[in-house]
């Protein structure tokens, strides 16, 4: 298939470019390579990709509702797959408006693309942040998600309304995947993994909020890939769909610092400080529907995944 990937210098975009190029489809990316954390990383994460053949990119904000008509225009692809928006729900407390222009009014421009270029099917980036404070776990896509605690959320949530609208009026078949802190080579310099190994061979403290009582449902990147692959190539979906896509297993967070201080070989120093603002306490995904749906099964504990990030942030940390 033609597969455009947005955000394809992220991340996610980058290990699912690589996952479906191996796959045998041709793939544009698109990415405006935004300082959020390290271009450096950004950069290097798109040189994984430019030497493939079967590869093609433009650097581009998909807030310019210009450019990416043209870029639907001149590649005319079958499937779309959105992964580009401001992450970070802490950054949106303070910078809101970027996520409007990037997260809502740059999610417009793609439903509008997809529309008037026949697009068949969209792909996009959810968040298990829309589950909001809700206490409930695990968190099922049936549960309700009116409750956002924070901006970013509510993007995400909204993304997910604009989607079935489009589907609704337009027949545009769209599948949200609210994905759960992924981690694993390539990651964020701004998510928890990669901020508390580079804190801890520096010998710095950790910022541990909630004073330790947090539980994530911590998702590595292979698992979240092969998911969004299923869903990209599989023919027996609805129209509109909704999945998670996690590990199905809420880690105590003192675990994972336990299990990277082990792997890393330190003494972890901790800071205890008070839950933030826009945080919650847990994360657990239910992912009976995407099971069900396309098979998918996570195969990779922290205690496997933590030590595959080390090794490679061993040779590539400096790109933070």
């Amino acid at each position: 298939m033609k597969i455009l990937v947005t955000g394809s210098a992220g991340f996610i975009g980058m290990h699912l470019c690589q996952r479906l190029l191996t796959e045998g489809h041709e793939i544009h990316g698109l990415d405006n390579f935004n300082p959020y954390y390290s271009v450096a990383l950004k950069r290097a994460r798109h040189a994984e990709l430019t030497g493939h053949p079967r590869f093609s990119s433009e650097e581009m904000d998909i807030s310019d509702l210009d450019a990416v008509t043209a870029a639907f225009r001149r590649f005319q692809p079958e499937v779309v797959c959105n992964l580009a928006a401001q992450p970070g729900v802490r950054y949106s407390i303070d910078h809101p408006h970027v996520y409007a222009r990037s997260n809502v009014a740059g999610f417009l421009n793609i439903l509008e693309a997809c529309r008037h270029h026949n697009v068949r099917r969209l792909v996009y980036a959810s968040s298990s942040s829309v589950y909001g404070g809700n206490t409930k776990l695990p968190f099922a896509e049936t549960d309700p998600v009116d409750r956002p605690v924070s901006l970013y959320a509510a993007t995400k949530k909204a993304n997910e309304l604009m989607a079935h609208t489009y589907t609704h009026l337009y027949g545009l078949q769209t599948i949200g995947l609210r994905f759960f802190t992924v981690y694993g080579p390539w990651g964020r310099p701004d998510m928890a993994v990669w901020s508390f190994t580079k804190a801890m061979l520096a010998n710095r403290p950790i910022p541990v909020f909630n004073r330790g009582e947090m539980r994530r449902d911590f998702t590595y990147i292979d698992d979240i890939v092969a998911g969004v692959a299923a869903c990209i190539r599989h023919d027996g979906l609805a129209p509109f769909e909704l999945f998670n896509i996690g590990n199905n297993r809420p880690e105590p967070l003192m675990d994972l610092i336990r299990i990277l201080a082990e792997t890393l070989g330190v003494e972890p120093r901790l800071e205890l400080l008070p839950m933030q603002p826009g945080d919650v306490p847990a994360t657990y995904a239910d992912i009976g529907r995407i099971r069900a749906a396309l098979g998918f099964e996570p195969t990779t504990p922290i205690t496997r995944g933590i030590p595959l990030f080390v090794a490679w942030y061993r040779t590539h940390g400096h790109l933070s």
